[in-house]
């Protein structure tokens, strides 16, 4: 069941029917995202309008005519640049869900796109036709024959294996010391000192080492990390003020701003959208 934004009128809900997968109806008149990534496939189609998207340093447009495709843990922003509204579809696969399609599809490891957008009316038309089945909810069969049967076209026409170009050994190796510190300690008040010192670089060598490995700075994700606890602490139900504290954020507002910036709904509506489908299952 989907929440809504009055004012941006944007809607968020989980399909009940796909672990991992959920989908967003945006419809927005101001917007802007803050450099972020996500657990999974973001795969998106602008309906109206648009915006300004910004991934591996080069500036996109999305409009009508373009397909967005993010990797997972791609790190992107965007605005509405020359757009006064932008409609959009999206839809986000965590781990359970690419492995349910590649299960569905016979294939053990979903692929690598090399960019962020696709020019394919065709593939556009069947993202939203997917959508719009997937959030009437009326015909679980046809849902999951759509679903694979897009995902594969999207696959094997702009999927790429292997095509990633993977950090330096002692990059992986350094990003790993301070990638885990992070998770085991992201609700303490961290400072940049405390992870350069871990694996012996200066706070600014730190920087380059995230921005060369990730395209995020350290605090950035940091902040991730932190959002993606909150969103497992809203899951359970816990007050939004008690996620705050937990998750290292310095208060309520904090997190709502962040929340917000990062997946376009507040944590309220993320809360709401949890709840509800707790109660359909």
């Amino acid at each position: 069941m989907a929440r809504t934004d009055p004012k941006n009128h944007t809607s968020f809900w989980w399909h009940r029917h796909t672990p991992g997968l959920s989908l967003m109806r945006a419809d927005f008149t101001t917007q802007q995202y803050a450099p972020h990534t996500h657990d999974g496939f973001v795969i998106a189609v602008t309906e109206s309008g648009g915006s300004v998207i910004k991934s591996r340093g080069v500036t996109d447009e999305a409009k009508t005519s373009t397909l967005l495709v993010f990797n997972p843990a791609e790190a992107h922003s965007g605005s509405m640049g020359w757009s006064k509204r932008w409609r959009y579809r999206s839809l986000y696969l965590a781990e359970s869900a690419i492995a349910s399609v590649g299960d569905g599809l016979g294939i053990e490891a979903a692929p690598y796109f090399m960019r962020n957008v696709f020019n394919d009316p065709d593939l556009i038309a069947r993202f939203l036709e997917l959508h719009v089945s997937l959030e009437e909810g009326k015909d679980v069969f046809r849902e999951r024959e759509l679903l694979l049967a897009t995902f594969g076209r999207l696959y094997e026409r702009y999927g790429r294996d292997g095509g990633r170009i993977e950090p330096a050994p002692r990059d992986r190796v350094l990003l790993r010391v301070v990638t885990d510190l992070i998770h085991d300690r992201y609700a303490d008040d961290l400072l940049l000192e405390d992870l350069s010192v871990v694996v012996g670089l200066t706070p600014f060598q730190l920087i380059g080492l995230f921005k060369r490995c990730l395209g995020l700075t350290p605090h950035l994700y940091l902040t991730q990390v932190r959002l993606m606890n909150a969103r497992e602490h809203l899951k359970k139900g816990s007050p939004i003020a008690d996620v705050a504290a937990s998750t290292g954020f310095y208060d309520q507002s904090a997190l709502t701003r962040h929340f917000k910036r990062c997946y376009g709904i507040t944590p309220l509506q993320f809360a709401a959208a949890a709840a509800s489908r707790h109660l359909a299952d």
